[in-house]
């Protein structure tokens, strides 16, 4: 064998390409060698900006004595975790049931060559002994000896975790809470996991979780819409929210925020930084500014949104996946700043604003370093300086120009550049609903141009690819047919869209991909949404995903995005789907209410009553009454201003009769299938809304 991983497009597994380790691509052609040669198939999945996949990589990967043992003993197969998510998703439950502990990247797995279930799994190991692991090469010898001497044993291991994985996605049992006790029981279960002095949840390592923190902003307006407003729910988000916005999580220089923190006080990231993660964090600070104006939450906006278009957007309006933590073989290098260093690049007056904001008169926070991190709040550094705010602001924006100047000279993190379906979708939420706060057009255009990119070159012959990337050629290419994340996360990107400017291109691709999501991953019989295809590689195990982790649960995604996609078409096969979807996973979410945040929200969607709201008109009239619309922090109102000009409108809208009334704006207010009277004034349609 050889290592074939010179033919493929990831940056991941180009990264491996020259390792001295036989590497195969997760294909026919490799698991067929493990099967012919009877050897173990050991998996290694990670993803290019991972850190500590590099260290391994680094430590035995690229070791030829290491990888003599293990190309004698397996069959060694590499696997983007981006790429593939499904095989990700599959190996990490059964991580999980072989250990007991979370998985994590890089995930290493031992699998049976005829069944592909694995027998031993771990996520990094070192070369030699060390943080009570055991040594890699180590490892491989002992696996090679069970495998070889205890084969029947191990064939009895895999038939029971076969089992259990065929368990995983049955659910049984009726409701034992009505929908608001369950959503009381997470509101609950979430406080008492919350930090009250440093926001967020849990202790360190500790993550945004956005779904979680926009559980509580809604469930803050269900309080509030009934009459008793629970203001520690919108405590949790303000302080959480301002203390990432603060943090060294967060790029106070260029923009976007790291992967996660790895202490409770958000200042030292890991610093890898994800689309995925801005993506969903520039939604929920834009939903935040709803609740009125904060110059934090809109400079995290600001900074996130055009971090977005400068450094992470393909030429056709699409945007990449991921920057790599490490640059020159050394973690967050690119970010960090020597005292001396900053001074000599400011002036006295510009170096005393940065060091009192940033912290620079303290102890340094990272190897003798200072990550930037936020103490206190701007208007108290001010005062505390005796400066006026415009001497302050215009102080801090030109060191900030310099800083960051001078950090562009540095050899930056590797970009990886695939296009991601799923996270390109939730980045049309996120800078969406940034352009409409913050009454960004280019911002705007720009999500739709992703929205172009993607109709036109990842929807092929009718199919929704997971992935696009640049051949060596100069020619891109789709690759892999669409997973549940895919369908879920782009339909909901494009009804974002279509709230905040009617597209019909973005209307019909809408509408086919609700049609794909019913017929190809739809559990008609039991309810819920696999997370791959019908007619999808055959794997140990078929996940139907609940959970909220890094990115949102495809079912819950699913089951919001076709309730409203089913009240915009009036299509009651998408409502059923979704209302199908909640009753399967009730269950699931009873046993663990605070880990079920996104299907909760479809959930509260339910309860509390979808509002719809459809203004007809001329094009250039519509945006007073879109702008009265939005306006709030009304997180169940949809908002669609269809203009007379588009072609392709729900099915239900009645057509102007006459040239006179196509010069009239018109507003129809909905809730469920029945709405309002035509609204044909302003001032009736703002009294309305109300």
């Amino acid at each position: 064998m050889r290592n074939r991983l010179a033919d493929e497009t990831s940056l991941y597994l180009l990264q491996h390409a020259d390792n001295p380790v036989h590497w195969q691509p997760w294909d026919d052609e490799a698991l067929a060698q493990a099967r012919a040669r009877q050897r173990p198939v050991l998996l290694s999945i990670g993803y290019s900006a991972c850190h500590w996949c590099h260290v391994m990589a680094h430590e035995s990967f690229e070791d030829p004595a290491v990888a003599e043992v293990m190309n004698r003993h397996f069959v060694n197969v590499k696997v983007d975790r981006e790429e593939r998510p499904d095989l990700d998703r599959v190996y990490q439950i059964a991580h999980q049931l072989l250990t007991g502990q979370p998985g994590g990247w890089p995930l290493t797995m031992f699998l049976d060559p005829d069944t592909l279930v694995p027998f031993f799994g771990g996520t990094y190991f070192p070369k030699t002994p060390r943080y009570r692991l055991p040594g890699f090469v180590d490892l491989l010898h002992r696996i090679t000896e069970i495998f070889d001497t205890r084969r029947d044993e191990l064939t009895a291991q895999n038939d029971k975790v076969r089992g259990v994985l065929a368990g995983l996605a049955q659910t049984s049992g009726g409701s034992a809470l009505s929908d608001q006790a369950l959503l009381d029981a997470a509101r609950q279960q979430l406080g008492e996991q919350y930090d009250s002095v440093y926001g967020g949840f849990g202790s360190a390592p500790k993550f945004p979780m956005p779904a979680t923190v926009e559980r509580l902003l809604r469930g803050w307006a269900a309080s509030r819409d009934r009459g008793d407003p629970d203001r520690d729910a919108l405590e949790m988000v303000t302080n959480t929210l301002t203390k990432m916005a603060r943090g060294g999580i967060r790029d106070h220089l260029g923009g976007g925020f790291c992967r996660y923190s790895t202490d409770r006080q958000w200042m030292i990231p890991h610093f890898e930084k994800m689309l995925y993660d801005n993506a969903q964090l520039l939604a929920l600070y834009s939903d935040a500014l709803a609740l009125g104006p904060d110059p934090l939450f809109e400079e995290a906006v600001t900074g996130t949104a055009e971090w977005l278009l400068r450094e992470m957007r393909h030429p056709g309006g699409a945007f990449y996946a991921a920057l790599d933590a490490d640059s020159e073989g050394e973690e967050g290098r690119y970010y960090l700043w020597r005292r001396d260093e900053v001074k000599r690049l400011l002036t006295e007056d510009e170096y005393l604003v940065v060091e009192t904001l940033y912290g620079l008169d303290k102890p340094a926070n990272f190897e003798g370093r200072w990550n930037l991190h936020r103490y206190d709040a701007w208007r108290s550094v001010i005062a505390r300086l005796s400066l006026t705010p415009e001497r302050a602001d215009a102080l801090l924006a030109s060191a900030r120009a310099k800083l960051l100047a001078a950090r562009a000279e540095r050899t930056p993190p590797a970009r990886d550049e695939k296009i991601l379906t799923a996270w390109n979708g939730l980045a049309l939420i996120g800078l969406t609903r940034a352009a409409l706060r913050l009454g960004r057009p280019d911002w705007l255009a720009a999500a739709q141009q992703a929205a172009d990119f993607l109709r036109e070159q990842v929807f092929v012959d009718g199919t929704l690819h997971a992935t696009w990337q640049s051949g060596r050629d100069g020619r891109g290419g789709a690759r892999f047919a669409g997973y549940l994340d895919d369908h879920a996360f782009l339909l909901a990107g494009l009804l974002e869209l279509l709230g905040a400017e009617w597209r019909d291109a973005d209307f019909d691709f809408a509408r086919r991909l609700g049609e794909r999501l019913l017929e190809r991953f739809e559990d008609a019989d039991a309810g819920g949404f696999y997370f791959t295809a019908h007619d999808h590689e055959r794997l140990i195990h078929r996940p139907k995903p609940t959970q909220d982790d890094a990115l949102p649960p495809g079912n819950g995604v699913a089951a919001l995005a076709l309730t409203e996609l089913g009240h915009l078409l009036a299509d009651q096969r998408c409502l059923d789907a979704a209302e199908r979807t909640l009753a399967w996973a009730r269950p699931l979410m009873e046993q663990y209410p605070a880990g079920h945040s996104t299907l909760l929200t479809a959930l509260e969607a339910r309860l509390h009553g979808t509002e719809q709201i459809v203004i007809r008109g001329p094009r250039d009239a519509l945006e007073p009454w879109l702008e009265a619309a939005r306006a709030g922090c009304h997180p169940w109102r949809r908002v669609y201003g269809i203009p007379y000009e588009a072609e392709h409108v729900p099915p239900y809208l009645p057509q102007p009769a006459s040239a006179d009334a196509q010069r009239r704006v018109i507003a129809y207010r909905c809730e469920g299938f029945a709405c309002s009277a035509p609204i044909e004034s302003l001032e009736a349609f703002r009294e309305a809304l109300k």
